[in-house]
């Protein structure tokens, strides 16, 4: 089986979806790897370390056109599809619910489409859950972003010239981002409050040295897959106005509200933030699924009028491009191996496993998931 890498064309990115160590691995199982020129540039891995580790180097074109499987990082353009070998195997983020074209295209060129957001979360498909690396990576990259920005310490500082009081932290969400987020914030020393709509997730916020927000929503919870369940309008309000006094007292705002293949919730109103102090940092998760602040805008840093900075860039794991690339390479190489006929020696669907009945979107021109 031929697996082929092509280098990732979205502006800006600079992760890359297979590393050398996992070319290693898979040619030791007998695949042969293909790779578009130049794919390491952006994180500093030249063409040599991937043909040392066993790969062979192809332009875009014939590259697409001869895989067997091919193993991305972000969605393809709607118009490489049809340059796909016919009945190959495509895996990467593909936003199933919001591409409908794409879907369509993948399941008209007979391609099957394996979606790395739809990979469940369960015990087995833990080292394959690149939702959850990345997420991870991203809730680290928000508090680092929201130090550098702040104009106080984190920590609190006693010294000869006076005490220092630490910064105050507010986390909306404690799912995999907001729990780093919360780790790395207590790590350089704030004082950290977080809120989550999931009860369940008390104690690994107070686990971490953070204080939980209860605020009374009456009945919620989690999806089977753990994601936190949409709120009622009046829950939504609820939450605002129990939120809204954290929030006028902390010096960092954090959200995390994420709703799967929907547009996120709006949880910071105008109004909320207006009550928030001058020199505050409100940072939007969220922003390029639709975003929880009202005003925040993607890839832009937004300044109210009272003062309050408001961030909403996109790809915060593109930030630290070399770990989010080798946590999502890993993910990849065991999906791959998952699945992996030794004797074959390639990648077998197997229909019936359940990590692939939730993530094969497309199969023998059929689409597999309801995008509507």
């Amino acid at each position: 089986m031929n697996i082929g890498v092509p280098k990732e064309t979205h502006p800006g990115e600079k992760r890359v979806a297979f590393l050398p160590s996992s070319v290693d691995k898979l040619i030791k199982k007998g695949a042969g790897v293909t790779i578009e020129a130049g794919l390491g540039t952006s994180i500093r891995i030249s063409d040599e370390e991937y043909k040392k580790a066993g790969a062979t180097m192809s332009d875009r074109q014939n590259l697409l056109a001869s895989s067997d499987l091919v193993l991305r990082l972000r969605k393809p353009p709607l118009e490489e599809i049809s340059q796909l070998k016919k009945g190959s195997i495509h895996i990467s983020f593909l936003d199933p619910f919001n591409e409908k074209a794409l879907v369509e295209a993948l399941a008209k060129n007979n391609i099957s489409a394996i979606s790395m957001e739809m990979i469940p979360r369960t015990t087995k498909a833990q080292k394959m859950d690149a939702l959850s690396s990345q997420a991870n990576l991203a809730g680290y990259v928000t508090v680092v972003l929201a130090a550098e920005r702040l104009d106080r310490i984190f920590p609190m500082l006693m010294t000869p010239a006076g005490t220092l009081s630490p910064a105050k932290v507010f986390i909306i969400g404690a799912g995999v981002a907001g729990l780093q987020a919360i780790a790395t914030a207590r790590r350089l020393g704030a004082r950290v409050e977080a809120f989550d709509t999931r009860p369940v997730v008390e104690e690994q916020v107070k686990s971490l040295g953070a204080k939980f927000v209860k605020i009374d929503l009456g009945e919620t919870g989690q999806t089977k897959d753990g994601y936190a369940k949409a709120l009622t309008p009046e829950q939504l309000e609820k939450q605002r106005l129990g939120m809204a006094k954290v929030c006028a007292q902390s010096d960092v705002v954090i959200t995390t509200a994420q709703l799967f293949g929907r547009k996120a919730p709006i949880v910071l109103t105008k109004d909320m933030v207006a009550q928030m102090k001058p020199g505050s940092i409100i940072i939007d998760m969220a922003v390029e699924s639709g975003g929880n602040v009202e005003g925040s805008k993607v890839n832009e840093e937004v300044m109210t009028q009272n003062g309050v900075r408001i961030i909403g860039l996109a790809n915060l794991p593109g930030k630290v491009a070399l770990h989010a690339s080798q946590m999502y390479s890993n993910n990849l190489y065991a999906l791959v191996e998952e699945f992996w006929n030794k004797e074959q020696k390639a990648f077998q669907l197997r229909l019936d496993n359940e990590i692939l009945k939730g993530a094969l979107v497309t199969h023998n021109g059929q689409i597999l998931l309801k995008t509507s």
